[in-house]
């Protein structure tokens, strides 16, 4: 090798593909591939969504919604996960959905890497949100039965939520090796806790349901009228659609794994389909184990508040002292699906930001120079999770009114993030494909997926429960206002918002992923943070990345 490639090569692929991006190499690269899957597979996390959302097919549908969620789901979701692989494979960035946007975009680029870029952006804050107001209503739930306090009340919910993201932001600001192995961990966990929670349903209890129970269909919406039956069995299948989502994590964590244009692709389509199947399994078990007579299915169907309807399960079926294991179980299981779902956000943060969309980009594109992390990025999503966890206080404590308003919020503006690239990749005559690709199969797979995420998108706004009208009244109590599904009007208002700012601001600025220099200047840009990183000079950094960052600004500020 003559010495003029010396100084534009590195002789490693994963950083020569990324200062082909544009980027240099200034997050850790620590992550195998299986590393690299262990992020999706824990933010999907079976044990969080599989369970806090069981109440919603068993009054939308009933068992056969539970039962069928996971196989259509799964399978129209990993059409959505192998389009998305491809395209991953060909740009393994951490700025991921928007960056392919940006690249894909025959007109208009900066447009489409916009609007891409802020949904994912709302999408992941918002399930980062509902994992760990899931996480802090289950800690309180079991807590709840040990001390004599209304600790399911919204405030104390809302305290425990503050104090379960303060310690996934205090987990994310560790090394990522550490973070990986913590993700290692979760993969097992999740594994044998599935393993034991079935086993013990299976084993434990007394009775079983029939088989032919979990074909079985139910209606407690309160909605009746024709084909009402088609209509709430789609209602119910969203408990899968919740949960297999954020998969997206994997590339994100791209310019931190290794082989990164083969890796994050298979991860991403390892991390779905392993989840509907053992997602299916696990649901399985749990409707085989619900109580028979009336009294022991509404005992969990209608569970108060909702959303711990399958804990109260685990207690029904094998008696308090084993479900509260179970419980124990998979409340260490949302632990880490939390602090993965951080992690991914904060990238994806650091990556829009490196990129100058985020207000004020210079602070949460910054890296720690002991861990090469992202930290501001950390705790300002940690920060805007807790603030979306606010509107808790004034839900009535028998629902979980804003909880699932966060939930759809963030699985639609997730998926219509993943809609974007896909579709702008299928009118696309140019895209090459990277060393992961669908070949001939890409096309049919696309139009698929785009069909699917139009579908489910439409499914979470619809209204779940009849009287939904705020204002209606049963028995003197607002019912409408308890039923009304906020989730359309909030997304439809988040979309003005985003589409405004561009309109009166952004579209003057912003203009998609920025280059930060040519080889040269990255490559010199990687030795000074090695050298920086040697000496452990923290002035020394911090004047690099505030160059790093005038430099950007520059180019920001140039007429294109």
């Amino acid at each position: 090798m003559s010495d003029s490639a010396t100084t534009t090569t590195t002789g490693d692929a994963d950083s020569d593909r990324l200062h082909e991006l544009g980027y240099a190499q200034e997050l850790r690269r620590g992550m195998g591939w299986f590393s690299n899957f262990a992020v999706s597979f824990t933010i999907i996390s079976i044990l969080t969504g599989g369970i806090t959302t069981f109440y919603l097919p068993l009054l939308a549908g009933g068992p056969k919604a539970v039962t069928f969620s996971w196989i259509i789901v799964g399978s129209f979701t990993l059409l959505v996960g192998l389009s998305m692989a491809e395209i991953c494979s060909a740009y393994p960035t951490a700025g991921g959905l928007y960056y392919w946007s940006a690249k894909l975009a025959k007109r208009n680029a900066p447009a489409w890497s916009w609007f891409t870029g802020w949904f994912n952006f709302v999408g992941q804050v918002a399930i980062t949100a509902s994992i760990d107001f899931g996480l802090a209503t289950t800690i309180n739930f079991l807590l709840s039965s040990y001390i004599d306090a209304d600790l399911l009340s919204a405030g104390w919910i809302l305290f425990t939520y503050g104090l379960v993201l303060l310690l996934h932001g205090l987990m994310n600001t560790f090394r990522v090796s550490l973070v990986s192995l913590f993700n290692q961990i979760s993969v097992w966990w999740h594994v044998t806790g599935v393993a034991v929670i079935v086993g013990a349903l299976v084993f434990l209890p007394d009775t079983h349901r029939p088989v032919d129970f979990i074909f079985s269909s139910s209606n407690s919406t309160g909605w009746d009228f024709p084909f009402v039956g088609v209509y709430v069995f789609f209602i119910g299948i969203l408990i899968a659609q919740y949960t297999i989502t954020g998969f997206d994590a994997s590339a994100h964590m791209t310019e931190e794994t290794k082989q990164a244009n083969v890796s994050a692709s298979k991860a991403i389509v390892r991390a779905i389909y392993i989840s509907a199947i053992a997602g299916l399994i696990l649901n399985l078990a749990m409707l085989f184990a619900i109580p028979g007579g009336v009294d022991g299915y509404e005992s969990v169907a209608l569970t108060a508040p909702s959303l711990m309807a399958g804990f109260q399960l685990f207690i029904n079926a094998i008696g308090p002292a084993g479900g509260k294991l179970l419980i124990v179980i998979s409340i260490v299981a949302q632990l880490f699906c939390g602090m993965a779902s951080v992690t991914a956000n904060s990238r994806m943060i650091y990556a829009f930001s490196r990129d100058g969309a985020v207000p004020g980009h210079r602070l949460w594109h910054r890296i720690n120079p002991r861990t090469r992390t992202p930290t501001n990025s950390v705790w300002l999503a940690v920060t805007l999770a807790f603030i979306l966890g606010l509107p808790s206080l004034y839900q009535n404590a028998e629902y979980s009114v804003a909880f699932f308003a966060i939930v759809s919020i963030g699985t639609v503006s997730l998926f219509v993030a993943y809609l974007i690239p896909v579709f702008l990749r299928l009118r696309s005559g140019e895209f090459q494909p990277g060393p992961w690709n669908l070949g001939r199969w890409s096309k049919p797979i696309g139009w698929m997926a785009v069909t699917w995420v139009i579908f489910i998108a439409i499914a979470f706004f619809l209204p779940a429960f009849y009287p939904w009208i705020p204002g209606e009244e049963v028995d003197g109590v607002n019912v409408g206002l308890n039923n009304f599904n906020w989730s359309g009007p909030l997304l439809v208002t988040i979309f003005i918002v985003i589409g405004s700012w561009w309109l009166l601001s952004a579209r003057k600025w912003f203009k998609g992923p920025q280059v930060q220099g040519t080889r040269e200047e990255l490559l010199a840009i990687e030795r000074e943070l090695a050298a920086i990183e040697a000496g452990a000079d923290p002035i020394e950094f911090e004047r690099l990345e505030n160059r790093i960052d005038d430099e950007l600004d520059e180019r920001l500020h140039q007429e294109p």
